[in-house]
C-alpha cells in the first residue's frame, strides 16, 4: 500500500517542477494591489472620526452617540469587500452581493445610533434591506 503511496508522490513531484509550480508555468507572485489590504479602510474611519471631533470641537455641531462611527469600520470593509470580489470576479456573484448587503444592514445600524433613530419607526428599513436583497440575487442570477 506505501509503495501505491509513493508512487504517487514521485509522479506529482515529475510533474511539478524542482520550484514546486507545474512544470510550463511560473510560480506565482504575490500582488502587492493597489493599497495595503484592508488597512486603508481603518485609516479612513480614523480620519473621519477626527474630521467629526475636530468640527465638534470648533463649531456648535455635537454627536451624541460619537461612539457609534466605529460600527461603521466593519461595515466599510464589507463594502471593500464586495468592490474586491466584484473586481476579481468581473460580475456581481454572490459573495459580493452578500458582502454589499451585509454592508448595507451595517452601516443602517450605525445611522440609527449616531442620529439616535426610533428603532420602532425605522425596522421597515431592514425589510426593504431584505426586498433589495432578493431583487439583487434574482436580477444577477438571470
Amino acid at each position: 500500500m506505501s509503495e501505491e503511496f509513493k508512487e504517487i508522490k514521485d509522479e506529482e513531484k515529475e510533474k511539478m517542477g524542482e520550484a514546486g509550480t507545474p512544470q510550463g508555468q511560473q510560480p506565482a507572485e504575490e500582488s502587492s494591489g493597489s493599497g495595503a489590504g484592508p488597512s486603508w479602510i481603518a485609516g479612513v474611519a480614523i480620519i473621519a472620526v477626527g474630521v467629526i471631533f475636530l468640527v465638534s470641537n470648533l463649531t456648535d455641531f455635537h454627536l451624541d452617540n460619537w461612539w457609534a462611527l466605529f460600527i461603521l469600520i466593519p461595515g466599510l470593509m464589507s463594502f471593500a469587500n464586495a468592490w474586491r470580489m466584484h473586481k476579481e470576479d468581473g460580475r456581481w456573484s454572490a459573495s459580493a452581493r452578500g458582502s454589499l448587503i451585509g454592508g448595507l444592514a451595517i452601516t443602517l445600524v450605525a445611522v440609527i445610533f449616531l442620529f439616535g433613530l426610533d428603532w420602532g419607526k425605522v425596522w421597515p428599513l431592514f425589510l426593504i434591506l431584505g426586498g433589495v436583497a432578493a431583487l439583487l440575487g434574482g436580477w444577477f442570477n438571470s
